[in-house]
């Protein structure tokens, strides 16, 4: 049995064009082969003793550290802002002239308050031959004592600063 020489002919021809896409895809897959090796190389490290992923484990360690030490500070300060609530931290003053034939606004009230507004406030009366000061509590801005307008006034301004502080 003989074949015919165009089929010989197409069957050469689809040979080569098969082994033509079969060097092709070869020479593809070198060079991806090739990419894969150099980014392998780049992952492992290139001193072979420090892998990519090493170090990127390692920082992930130190970031979790980090938000560690952050939730740690975070807790403290909530500490402190709660001690702080009950310090005095706001105080307003007011100097005035106590009496008409007095100068130079020697006399004067002070409010120590905390955050709720408790506290006391300072007032010092000065005469021409005497000095008296008296000491009010306030509790919530308020006073179970009866407060002269320079008192409810640096009363006054001390809540605001708390109010202010407070937002």
């Amino acid at each position: 049995m003989s074949l015919d020489p165009n089929v010989v002919q197409y069957l050469a021809l689809a040979g080569a064009v098969a082994g033509g896409l079969a060097l092709i895809l070869a020479v593809a897959l070198g060079v991806r082969l090739r990419r894969m090796r150099r980014a392998y190389t780049v992952l492992q490290g290139e001193d072979g003793k420090t892998s990519f992923v090493d170090a990127v484990a390692r920082k992930t360690q130190e970031v979790d550290a980090l938000r560690a030490d952050v939730a740690s500070v975070q807790a403290r300060l909530d500490q402190v802002d709660a001690g702080l609530a009950d310090a005095i931290s706001h105080i307003a003053v007011v100097r005035y002239d106590a009496f008409s034939d007095m100068g130079g606004r020697l006399s004067f009230s002070v409010a120590l308050l905390d955050d709720q507004g408790d506290g006391l406030v300072l007032t010092s009366i000065n005469g021409r031959s005497e000095t008296r000061t008296y000491a009010k509590g306030v509790k919530a801005g308020t006073s179970e004592a009866s407060l002269s307008p320079e008192e409810e006034q640096v009363v006054g301004w001390a809540m605001r600063d708390a109010r202010r502080n407070r937002t």
